[in-house]
């Protein structure tokens, strides 16, 4: 739905590759009433596997190559981990995305366990690459 000018995208429950194409539609359908902001809200969404991510990181560059402006609010400690782990936690931020906006609100804590450096670098160079 777009009310002057701002479109708000909420999302709720599990994403993942059942759910992953809704997000897809629901942000086309926002976009097709030519909003001048976006407003993304995660808050409710408890699940996030790397369908979701993906869905969530392309709704962004369509947004983006839209030429409007993205606001995600509401990014989860689950959602933020995932983002840390591949090395692109600024790519969701918590303000406008093209205002060089500061990252989300919600950070990931102290991530534990092992992360192969080489392979989370390359994958973090990829996604960059991807959304250039």
């Amino acid at each position: 739905m777009v009310r002057s000018g701002v479109g708000r995208v909420a999302l709720a429950g599990e994403l993942d590759l059942d759910t992953a194409p809704r997000v897809r539609e629901a942000v086309t359908a926002c976009l097709a009433e030519q909003p001048t902001s976006l407003h993304l809200d995660l808050a409710d969404v408890t699940f996030c596997d790397c369908a979701g991510l993906s869905a969530l990181l392309m709704a962004r560059s369509t947004v983006l190559r839209a030429g409007v402006g993205l606001v995600v609010e509401g990014v989860g400690t689950q959602l933020a981990r995932l983002l840390f782990l591949i090395g692109a936690e600024g790519i969701l931020t918590g303000r406008d995305a093209t205002a060089g906006a500061e990252p989300a609100r919600v950070l990931p804590g102290r991530v534990t366990g092992q992360v192969d450096a080489a392979a989370a670098t390359a994958t973090a160079q990829q996604l960059r690459d991807l959304l250039a």
